[in-house]
C-alpha cells in the first residue's frame, strides 16, 4: 500500500518506518527541513542524532528504497492521486495560557491543507478511496472536526478513523514492531478493511490484540490509558515517597517490594522520581480534565493528579533550604541529566527546565550540565541569545567534568551510568557537599555517602547527614 505520513516526530517518524519494514511504499513529510534531511541522510548514527530511539536508525537505512523523507509539498501532491492512507501525526501541544485545551493549529493547518490537495486526485474525480488517519492526540470529537474540514474543501471518497499510539519513548521502535496492542476506531467497515490491510502484519498476529471500536472511544482510550500510567506514578510520589520521607527507618525500596509481590497492583509505575515530565502524561491529562469539565463533568481527581505532580518537583528543590539550611545564591551547581527521562533525547517537560530556570532565578553562579544524548535540545531551549543570563550554564563532556567545582549536583535522569555516581562524587566533590537524587540513581549509597559527611537529599528518603 501507498502510505503518507504528515509529521517526522517521535510518532510520524518510528511509525512510517515500521510500516516501510512491512512492505508498504512510504513518504513522510515535514516542513522541518532540518529534521528531515537528517532523518534521510542514509546514515544511522545521523538519524539517532536527530531523535534518539533505539533501532529507528537501522530500520530507516534498512528500508529506503520504500521510505522517502521530504520537506517538498511537491513530492506530497504527485504521491497523494495514489495514496490510500495518510497518517496525521502532528504535535498537538497544550495552548499557551489554557490548561488543558488543546493547541490544534499544526494540526488543522495541515488538514486544511490535505484536503486543498485531495480534491484534484484522479485528475479532479477522486476516484481513489483515501483514509485519513489521526495517529496524533487529539480531543475526543476531533474526528468530526476533521471531516468537516475536509468535506468543506471538497473531498470526497474518502473516510477518517482514529488510531492512537501508545508507545514508550525511547522503546518507540520495539513498540512498534511488537505492539501489545493496536487500536482502530471507525464508524464505516471500509475503513476497518483499509486498516486491516495496512496492519496486516499485526491483525493476524497471536500475540497482538487488535481492537475495533468507534473513534470516540479510541480517542477517549488513549487519553484514559495515559491519565491512569499518570495517576499510578503521582500517587507512587505523592503518597508512598511521602510516607518514606516523613516516617524514620522506612525504606522507599523495602516499601515497593511489598506492593508489588501482589499481583492485584501490579508493578509498573513503582519508583520514586523528582517528576513525571514527557510529550504526554501532562499534557493528556490536562486536555482529559478539560473536555470533563466542558461536558458538565467533574475533574477533581485528574486535576488532584497534575497538582501532585507539580507538588514533587517544587517541594524537591525546596527541601536543600528547608532540611540542609542551604542557601542557592552563589553556589555552582551540577545538573547530572537533562533529558526527562532515559533512551531519549527529549527534553519536554523536563524536570530540569523549570529547576534550572528556577536556579538561574535565585542567583547561582554557573550551572553545570551533562547529559549522555539531550544537550542540543537542552541548549536550544537556553540559548544565551534569547537570555543573557543562560550564559552563566556551561556543558561538559562526562559527569566528572560537570562535578568539577561544584558545591551540589542535582540528579535529575535515570540513565544507567549514573548507578556509579557515588563513588564518582567521592573523588571529585569533598564534603561539605549536598547531593540531590531525584531519581533515586544512588540509594545504594547514601549511608556510605552520609557517613563520609555528604548531605543527601533524595525522593522518597528523609534528609541523611553524618
Amino acid at each position: 500500500m501507498k502510505l503518507l505520513y504528515i509529521g517526522a516526530g517521535f510518532v510520524g517518524a518510528c511509525s512510517a518506518a515500521v510500516m516501510a519494514d512491512s512492505g508498504h511504499e512510504t513518504l513522510v513529510y515535514d516542513i522541518d527541513a532540518a529534521k528531515i534531511k537528517l532523518l534521510g541522510s542514509g546514515d544511522r548514527d545521523t538519524i539517532q542524532s536527530c531523535l534518539a530511539e533505539d533501532g529507528l536508525g537501522d530500520i530507516i537505512v534498512r528500508n529506503h528504497e520504500r521510505l522517502t523523507f521530504t520537506a517538498d509539498y511537491n513530492v506530497v501532491r504527485h504521491f497523494l492521486d495514489s495514496a490510500e492512507a495518510v497518517f496525521m501525526c502532528l504535535p498537538t501541544p497544550e495552548k499557551s495560557g489554557a490548561e488543558g485545551e488543546t493547541d490544534l493549529t499544526y494540526y488543522f493547518a495541515a488538514a486544511e491543507k490535505l484536503g486543498e490537495e485531495l480534491i484534484h486526485r484522479d485528475n479532479g474525480r477522486q476516484g481513489t478511496y483515501v483514509v485519513i488517519i489521526n495517529k496524533s492526540t487529539v480531543p475526543i470529537k476531533l474526528i468530526d472536526e476533521t471531516e468537516e474540514i475536509l468535506k468543506k474543501k471538497g473531498v470526497q471518497n474518502f473516510g477518517v478513523v482514529s488510531n492512537p499510539e501508545f508507545l514508550v519513548e525511547g522503546k518507540a521502535i520495539e513498540g512498534t514492531v511488537r505492539p501489545s496492542r493496536i487500536v482502530i476506531g471507525a464508524w464505516k467497515e471500509q475503513d476497518f478493511a483499509v486498516m486491516r490491510r495496512i496492519y496486516q502484519r499485526f491483525y493476524s498476529a497471536p500475540n497482538v490484540k487488535y481492537i475495533e471500536v468507534n473513534p470516540f472511544e479510541a480517542a477517549a482510550g488513549k487519553l484514559l490509558a495515559n491519565y491512569v500510567l499518570f495517576n499510578r506514578l503521582a500517587t507512587t510520589y505523592d503518597v508512598i515517597g511521602r510516607v518514606s520521607e516523613r516516617f524514620p527507618k522506612i525504606d522507599f525500596e523495602s516499601l515497593r517490594q511489598v506492593l508489588v509481590t501482589d499481583e492485584r497492583i501490579g508493578k509498573w509505575g513503582f519508583y520514586d522520581s523528582v517528576y513525571a515530565g514527557g510529550s504526554c502524561f501532562i499534557k493528556d491529562a490536562a486536555s482529559l480534565a478539560h473536555q470533563l469539565e466542558e461536558a458538565g463533568a467533574n475533574a477533581a481527581l485528574v486535576r488532584s493528579t497534575l497538582a501532585a505532580n507539580r507538588f514533587q518537583r517544587d517541594n524537591f528543590l525546596s527541601r536543600a533550604a528547608k532540611e540542609a539550611g542551604f542557601d542557592w545564591r552563589g553556589k555552582t551547581v551540577a545538573i547530572l541529566g537533562v533529558a526527562f527521562k532515559r533512551d531519549t533525547n527529549d527534553v519536554r517537560n523536563s524536570p530540569a527546565l523549570d529547576l534550572t530556570k528556577h536556579l538561574v532565578d535565585a542567583g547561582v553562579k554557573e550551572i553545570r550540565v551533562y547529559d549522555p544524548a539531550a544537550v542540543p535540545m537542552f541548549k536550544w531551549v537556553f540559548n544565551p541569545e534569547k537570555d543573557a543570563r543562560f550564559g552563566i550554564i556551561n556543558y561538559h563532556e562526562t559527569e566528572e567534568r560537570a562535578l568539577l567545582t561544584s558545591e551540589v549536583c542535582i540528579i535529575l535522569t535515570d540513565w544507567p551510568q549514573f548507578r556509579s555516581l557515588g563513588e564518582k562524587i567521592i573523588k571529585v566533590c569533598k564534603p561539605p557537599y549536598l547531593v540531590m537524587d531525584g531519581r533515586r540513581m544512588i540509594s545504594h549509597q547514601y549511608k556510605e555517602l552520609a557517613a563520609a559527611g555528604y548531605a543527601i537529599i533524595a525522593v522518597g528518603s528523609q534528609t541523611l547527614k553524618r
